[in-house]
């Protein structure tokens, strides 16, 4: 049994990783807006402290994107570090994988602006990760609207850096599965990778 903290645990992301960890008999912290800020440290440090690990979902609409998740990253690592936790699985987006060499899906010249900007903002606590002695991974779905409604499969495949061919709708659920597996039983580290159906 691992006891894992889940920041986001309202969203809809969040709220299929709880779901998924419970089920699976792990002892698990859901931390809401209302039980402590992703993006303060002191708040990190406060609910990971005496877990194995933790999971990113959190994401606001109300905040710029490349000010939310650089500053939720800081504090992620400056949290668990007090804490003395280190592995860390987060939700990345489709739309940093690579089409090409160099070239994101958000690169492309009729890519809508503020989903861009939402893109780079994820794209940004890269930067933060990549500096930090911190096992971390982020998990990025395909760059399409995540199915909320769709059951758990249990089945799912991971790439690398660049979108996977053939890839179409991905459901919540499925993605949950993929982060919890790599909570038990992590296979990649200090990266992310592109997650889908098979």
């Amino acid at each position: 049994m691992k006891r894992i903290v889940v920041f986001g645990a309202g969203g809809r992301a969040g709220r299929r990783v709880v779901a998924e960890a419970a089920s699976r008999g792990h002892q698990v912290t859901a931390a809401g807006r209302d039980t402590g800020d992703v993006t303060s440290a002191d708040d990190v440090a406060r609910l990971a402290a005496g877990h194995d690990a933790v999971v990113n979902a959190a994401a606001r609409v109300d905040v710029p994107a490349e000010t939310f998740f650089p500053a939720a990253a800081r504090a992620l690592v400056d949290g668990l570090r007090r804490a003395g936790v280190s592995r860390l699985v987060g939700v990345g987006i489709g739309t940093a994988l690579q089409t090409a060499p160099g070239v994101a899906v958000h690169d492309a010249p009729d890519f809508p602006a503020p989903y861009r900007a939402f893109s780079l903002g994820h794209v940004a606590q890269l930067d933060v990760l990549r500096d930090a002695d911190l096992d971390w991974l982020l998990l990025a779905p395909p760059p399409v609207v995540l199915d909320d409604a769709a059951p758990r499969t249990g089945r799912y495949r991971l790439g690398d850096t660049s979108v996977l061919p053939g890839e179409q709708a991905f459901s919540y659920a499925d993605l949950a599965v993929a982060i919890v597996d790599q909570i038990e039983t992590p296979t990649h580290h200090r990266t992310m990778v592109a997650l889908g159906a098979v």
